[in-house]
């Protein structure tokens, strides 16, 4: 018989990282066989791995390592994902709730520990800081049900760190109790190195966020810059006295509206860490659980027994009494129970501290056997988190496809045509038409190259061909499919005219162009031609820098513009826009059109931070150009000629636009038009209209040679 002990565990780090990945591999699949989260695969892996179940692996420093990225990861998506509105809307529900699901398990452990098992009181008090905490650990399985910005998620997340700051709080004066510092000047230091943490992070983070990302485009880059900014953050925290968690959960708030969730950017950062590091996190943390302690029975059972009961109780008394106080449903219970009960490497590092400090000389306040009891609790929690939170979420999707069906219906006919022609364009404008989509119909975008049909036509398509290649990867990394296509034509307007009903697009997303050689007018070569032979909405932007590094949109909307039959469809994309992006976004216009936009807004898009500024006049548009800095995104709403909302003011919107916002980011808006151009020549409707009439450049001559 061959002996195959003297082959495990292994040590080799090579074999190590590919049994690692063949579990990251394999165990979503048997899992998704026996209908169990993936999540508890993950741990129970770790279980039958470890030293503690059949030896395969060693837990070397590879473990360390990757576990503590990972965990800094769930905290790190947690606050990138958190929705910002919603909190300043319910800073009372997060701080009960959070009270709430801090307090309960602490009072119910603590007397556990004092009447049940005599504890003392220090040691007491250290179990309660334990079990009051939790680890978001069940986070991923919201994710990828999409309900990251669900209410009761929100709170759940919030509240989350409510609790592990007190529970930190307590155990730094624990610590500072058993080192005799813990008088007024410890607490004077502590508050004073935490408000220079918060308030130093608030102030740094976002204007190193905004430099930098304002200056390099490489994807790379900006992903290494992103975890540079997190780690330092988790360094930071530990210095004063704090879990690096706290500061990995801090980071992602603060970062949170530089980094939009529909950004190639977001998608590598939550690629990497559901991939690697997160798993990684879960496997380490089964391979310290030491499962064949049960089995012992005696004390040892008893503590596992009674902690999990009186913690996960508590934990479950918070969450249904929040959920019923703030008139929440039966299931945002569930969810928020669910992720508030699992306890992980965040208990792993309070049980540390306990071995490091003593209740008497000589005598730790944790033991080896507690310390083993806390580990498979650990178990057991993940597991209840876990299937509670995986139930849950079904059921919540289940609950809200109605009003998903009702609000987003099927028949929507959307689908975003944008031509391309300059590389350094190319990118911002499918990163636009990534945010104004509709991600749940995913029809995808239409990239078009379209170039003349002249002697250099072959080596223009092939440079057409690079540029729609580079988008495709784009796209592909923000996992938006797109269609592409370079296409010959003696007329580019009409070749994208074209390319639009053939591909059956709903409107046209193209860059306004800033390349003087092209042409003296405003418009360019072929814009005016496009908008006027088309009546689809057609957006025209000239953004200057990132999207991600705007702080607010302003659209100018004129009078009448609610009659026009494209009215929801760009109100919805601008929505879509700010929601994105996180950023404010101010509608000026007359009082009729606010309302509606207003009762609009409050139906369909209650997060978003919308403000109304009355501007009665058309005329008053110019004066605009003093509120708008640099990080601003200035939207103008404009209508053909015959339309409902046309006035003659915007003729001379070109003239305004030049003189008054030069260097701002611009997006000009035509939105739907009933009816369809007339394509065959008439005198009644001309098929192409000068960008300036003859009587404003009379006008102009006039008052040129009066001065």
């Amino acid at each position: 018989m061959l002996d195959f002990s003297q082959y495990f565990p292994i040590t080799d780090p090579t074999l190590i990282f590919f049994v690692v990945l063949c579990v990251i591999l394999l165990a979503p699949i048997v899992m998704g066989k026996l209908r169990i989260p993936h999540i508890i695969g993950m741990v129970l892996a770790g279980v039958f791995l470890g030293e503690y179940g059949l030896n395969i692996l060693k837990r070397d420093d590879s473990f360390e390592l990757f576990g503590k990225v990972g965990l800094y990861y769930i905290m790190f998506l947690a606050g990138l994902e958190m929705n910002l509105e919603g909190i300043k809307k319910q800073k009372s529900h997060f701080v009960f709730f959070g009270l709430l699901t801090f307090a309960i398990p602490f009072v119910l452990t603590y007397f556990m520990g004092t009447l049940l098992f005599d504890y003392p009181a220090v040691k007491s008090l250290l179990l309660s800081c334990i079990m009051s905490a939790n680890t978001l650990i069940a986070y991923p399985i919201v994710g990828r049900y999409g309900l990251q910005r669900h209410r009761s998620v929100s709170l759940s997340v919030g509240s989350s760190m409510i609790a592990l700051l007190l529970s930190l709080i307590i155990l730094a004066a624990l610590i500072g109790t058993s080192q005799g510092t813990s008088g007024w000047l410890f607490w004077l230091l502590f508050l004073l190195k935490f408000a220079l943490f918060c308030g130093g992070m608030v102030y740094l983070l976002p204007r190193l966020a905004r430099w930098f990302l304002r200056r390099y485009s490489d994807s790379v880059m900006q992903f290494i810059f992103i975890l540079s900014l997190l780690f330092f953050t988790a360094a930071c925290s530990e210095m004063i006295g704090l879990e690096g968690i706290f500061g990995a959960f801090f980071s992602g708030l603060v970062l949170n509206r530089y980094i939009p969730r529909l950004s190639a950017l977001m998608n590598r950062i939550e690629f990497i860490g559901n991939a690697l590091f997160i798993p990684y996190f879960l496997i380490g943390v089964g391979m310290l659980i030491n499962i064949r302690l049960l089995f012992e029975g005696g004390a040892i059972l008893y503590f596992v027994v009674l902690i999990i009961f009186f913690g996960t109780l508590g934990k479950a008394l918070a969450a249904y009494v929040s959920s019923s106080a703030f008139v929440m449903s039966r299931l945002s219970g569930h969810m928020m129970f669910g992720l508030t009960s699992a306890h992980a490497a965040g208990a792993i590092a309070m049980a540390m501290v306990g071995l490091r400090l003593e209740s008497a000389p000589g005598v730790p306040l944790i033991n080896d056997e507690i310390l083993n009891g806390l580990v498979v609790m650990i178990l057991f929690t993940c597991i209840i988190s876990s299937m509670v939170t995986e139930r849950a979420a079904q059921q919540i999707v289940l609950e809200d496809r109605q009003f998903v069906q009702d609000s987003e219906p099927n028949n929507d006919d959307e689908k975003i045509l944008i031509p391309v022609k300059y590389p350094e364009y190319a990118e911002r404008l499918l990163q636009l038409a990534t945010m104004m989509r509709n991600p749940k119909l995913n029809r995808g975008i239409v990239g078009l190259n379209v170039v003349y049909d002249d002697i250099e036509a072959l080596r223009h398509q092939e440079e057409g061909r690079k540029l729609l290649e580079m988008i495709t990867k784009q796209a592909t990394a923000c996992d938006v499919r797109i269609e592409t296509q370079v296409r010959i034509a003696a007329n580019i307007a009409n070749g994208i005219k074209h390319a639009f009903k053939e591909f059956n697009a709903s409107e046209i997303l193209m860059g306004l162009h800033v390349h003087k050689n092209i042409s003296g007018k405003f418009w360019g070569e072929f814009t005016q031609s496009l908008y006027n032979g088309l009546r689809r909405q057609i957006i025209i932007v000239r953004c200057m820098q990132p999207l991600n590094t705007l702080r607010r949109v302003q659209v100018a909307v004129p009078s009448r513009a609610e009659y026009e039959p494209g009215f929801n469809r760009w109100l919805e994309r601008l929505l879509r826009l700010a929601g994105n992006l996180d950023c404010r976004i101010q509608f000026h216009g007359r009082d009729e059109s606010l309302q509606l936009i207003k009762e609009y807004v409050r139906n369909r898009h209650p997060e978003v931070r919308a403000d109304f500024t009355l501007m009665a006049h058309w005329k008053e548009m110019p004066q605009l150009a003093s509120t708008i800095s640099e990080d601003h995104l200035f939207v103008v709403v404009t209508a053909r000629k015959g339309s409902v909302s046309y006035k003659t003011a915007l003729d001379y919107l070109p003239d305004e636009l030049t003189r008054h916002f030069m260097g701002k980011n611009i997006m000009i808006i035509y939105p739907d038009q009933h009816g369809d151009p007339m394509e065959s020549l008439t005198f009644a409707e001309s098929q192409h209209q000068e960008e300036t009439s003859a009587y404003h450049v009379v006008k102009e001559w006039v008052r040129k040679h009066k001065m």
